[in-house]
């Protein structure tokens, strides 16, 4: 019997059908679940329906920070909204997804508040720094 601990961090989501909105739970992390083993449970777990590797670099696994894990399962226990956003880091192109703003591209230049970026945009070779709300902003791709 296979004794391991398995943790999967959910988020809620609103998802539109032609015939209703329905909140539902989906993966935080989409792919990923957490479980705590040994080396020797290793065969076990890469044994388990679904599982289709171990993270890890070349052969070698590569663990999740306890205290990681830990700080996840105090999110999703707290019960506060939360969503993935993408990474992104001053200095990184960007372009503005959604809102009036839509389609214009420039540079991250700093996160002001847990919920808000400032993004520089070049016009006239000039800048002009805009803070907008970080949902509106996606990673921007070459050309």
């Amino acid at each position: 019997m296979r004794e391991l601990q398995g943790f999967l961090p959910l988020y809620r989501v609103r998802r539109a059908w032609s015939d209703r909105t329905q909140t539902v739970e989906v993966p935080l992390f989409p792919g990923y679940v957490f479980c705590r083993f040994n080396y020797k449970q290793r065969l076990d777990v890469l044994n388990t329906p679904g599982v289709r590797s171990i993270v890890g670099f070349g052969a070698t696994d590569i663990p999740v920070e306890d205290d990681a894990v830990e700080a996840l399962q105090t999110l999703v226990a707290s019960g506060r909204p939360m969503e993935p956003q993408p990474r992104i880091l001053a200095g990184e192109k960007v372009r503005i997804s959604r809102g009036p703003l839509e389609g214009v591209r420039g540079t991250l230049l700093r996160e002001q508040g847990a919920w808000r970026v400032v993004v520089n945009v070049e016009l006239l070779n000039r800048s002009v720094a805009v803070e907008i709300d970080r949902e509106h902003i996606s990673q921007s791709t070459p050309d």
